[in-house]
């Protein structure tokens, strides 16, 4: 019912930037969270960043004051400002969505298929 496709992954030196963007697509009756996660190889998936339909923003500690989480509520976007990177936060990064497809539904997670971060010299 939602279809999330990121875009702007990569390869990219410490201390260098990159930017995530991710839209969303479907049927779907409201989105109420969009954001970002991360998957490293070995661990598990953890939050980077999301930004409610009202502008609540949550960083995940290792990344606040260098990333910055923006959305589009009109245009049902999200992206992902990465800026100081470091090789740590080499993953393949998620883009996630809140959304109900009904009114008053509860809502329901949706996922991206997913894309490669790589920080490295």
């Amino acid at each position: 019912q939602v279809q999330l496709v990121e875009s702007g992954g990569g390869l990219v030196q410490p201390g260098g930037s990159l930017r995530l963007s991710c839209a969303a697509s479907g049927n779907f009756f409201m989105i109420y969270t969009m954001g970002w996660y991360r998957q490293a190889p070995g661990k598990q998936r953890e939050l980077v960043a999301i930004k409610t339909r009202g502008g609540s923003t949550n960083y995940a500690d290792s990344v606040k004051g260098r990333f910055t989480v923006s959305r589009d509520n009109a245009k049902n976007t999200v992206s992902l400002q990465m800026n100081s990177l470091k090789p740590e936060y080499t993953a393949v990064y998620y883009c996630n969505a809140v959304a109900s497809v009904v009114v008053a539904a509860k809502g329901s997670d949706y996922w991206g298929q997913g894309i490669q971060v790589t920080v490295s010299s």
